[in-house]
C-alpha cells in the first residue's frame, strides 16, 4: 500500500469519525431537551421556546411558563440534565483512560478501589458524624473525596513500589476495593435504622438533590483535567498497541504517562461519586461503544467516550424519574437497565459485520 492511499485511507477514517462525534452532539442536544419537557409537569418545548426565546411567540401559540413552572424547570429538570451529562462524561473519558494506562478492557473508574472508599467516606459521616443538618451534605461529600484520594494514594504508592506496572496497578486496586467494601460493610451492619437506608441510598447513585454548585464542581475538575488525559492521546495509542516496553522505545515515558493519566482519572472520578453516589457501568461500557464506533485511536475515542457515557446517563436518568412516577428509581440502577442492552446491540452488530 502506497503512503497516498495510506494518508489518504487515514483522513476518510477522521472524516468518519468526526461525522459520528457531530451526530453524537446533536442526539446529546435532542436528548437534553427532550429530558427537560418530560416529567410530571407540562414543560413542552413550544412552552419554553414562547417563555425563554423573543419574538417565538409571534410563530409559536403556546402558553409561556408560569412562575412555579419556570422553578421546576431551572431549580429541579436543569440541574439533573446538567449534572447527568456532567458525571456522564466524566465516568465515560475516566474509563477510557483505565482501560488504556492498565491495558484491560474490564477496567473502569472504579478498578482502583475508589467507589469503595468514597462510599467508606460518606458511611463514616452517616454513623458517626454529629453535624448539623445544613452541614451533612458538605460533609459527606468532602469525606467521600479524600477517602477516594487516599485509596487512589495508596493504590498508586503500592503500584510505584513495582515500577508502576499495569498488572500491579490493578491488583492493587481490586485488593483495596475489596477492603472498603468489607469496612462498608461493616459499617452497614453497626448502623441504626435510621443510617442504613440512608447508606444504602448513597451506593445507589442518585442525580436527586444535585444543585447547581455541586454541578460547577464537578465541570470545574472535568475541564482542568479532560484536555490532559486528551493530550496523552498517542502515548496511550502507543501502549495499547505496543505495551510498556514498546512505547518506551518509541520515547514514551509509560510511568510519567501512567502517573498524570491516573491523576485525571482520580480526581474526575472522585469528584462525581463524592455528590452523586456510584454510577457503575458507565465507565466500563461507555470505551467499548466508542471503539465500536469510532475505531481504536484514542485521540477519536476519548472524546466520544464523554458524549456516549453522557447520552448514556440522561437517558437512564429520565427514564428512571418518569418510568414509575412519582417514585424516582436512581440512575445508577437504571443505567444498567438502559445501557446493557444497547451494549449487547452493538457487540452482536459489530460481530455481524466481520462475520
Amino acid at each position: 500500500m502506497s503512503v497516498r492511499s495510506i494518508t489518504e485511507n487515514y483522513y476518510k477514517i477522521a472524516a468518519k469519525n468526526a461525522l459520528w462525534i457531530v451526530v453524537a452532539v446533536a442526539i446529546l442536544f435532542f436528548l437534553s431537551v427532550t429530558a427537560c419537557t418530560i416529567g410530571i409537569a407540562d414543560l413542552s418545548f413550544s412552552r419554553i421556546a414562547v417563555t425563554y426565546l423573543p419574538y417565538v411567540h409571534n410563530i409559536i401559540s403556546a402558553q409561556p411558563l408560569s412562575a412555579t413552572e419556570q422553578n421546576v424547570l431551572v431549580m429541579l429538570r436543569l440541574p439533573r440534565v446538567a449534572a447527568a451529562i456532567v458525571a456522564g462524561a466524566g465516568l465515560g473519558v475516566s474509563g477510557t483512560a483505565m482501560q488504556a494506562i492498565t491495558g484491560n478492557q474490564m477496567a473502569s473508574p472504579f478498578t482502583t478501589g475508589i467507589s469503595g472508599a468514597a462510599a467508606l467516606g460518606a458511611a463514616m459521616i452517616i454513623v458517626f458524624g454529629s453535624f448539623p443538618v445544613y452541614t451533612q451534605k458538605a460533609a459527606m461529600v468532602a469525606a467521600a473525596f479524600l477517602m477516594a484520594m487516599l485509596c487512589a494514594v495508596l493504590v498508586y504508592g503500592i503500584s510505584a513500589l513495582k515500577g508502576l506496572k499495569a498488572v500491579t496497578l490493578v491488583l492493587a486496586g481490586i485488593a483495596l476495593n475489596y477492603f472498603f467494601s468489607a469496612v462498608n460493610s461493616t459499617m452497614q451492619f453497626i448502623a441504626n435504622e435510621e443510617q442504613l437506608p440512608a447508606i444504602i441510598h448513597w451506593t445507589f447513585g442518585s442525580l436527586t438533590g444535585v444543585t447547581w454548585a455541586d454541578i460547577s464542581v464537578m465541570a470545574c475538575f472535568f475541564v482542568l483535567f479532560f484536555p490532559i488525559i486528551y493530550l496523552k492521546a498517542w502515548a496511550l495509542n502507543l501502549i495499547s498497541a505496543n505495551g510498556d516496553n514498546g512505547a518506551a522505545a518509541l520515547g514514551v515515558n509509560v510511568i510519567k504517562t501512567r502517573l498524570i493519566v491516573g491523576l485525571g482519572i482520580t480526581l474526575i472520578t472522585a469528584s462525581v461519586v463524592s455528590f452523586t453516589g456510584i454510577i457503575g457501568f458507565v465507565g466500563l461500557v461507555a470505551p467499548h461503544i466508542s471503539r465500536i464506533l469510532v475505531g481504536g485511536n484514542y485521540r477519536q475515542v476519548i472524546p466520544f467516550s464523554a458524549l456516549s457515557g453522557a447520552m448514556l446517563v440522561l437517558v437512564a436518568d429520565t427514564v428512571g424519574r418518569n418510568a414509575f412516577s412519582p417514585t424516582t428509581i436512581p440512575v445508577g440502577i437504571m443505567v444498567s437497565y438502559v445501557g446493557v442492552p444497547l451494549f449487547l446491540y452493538l457487540i452482536l452488530r459489530e460481530r455481524s459485520e466481520q462475520l
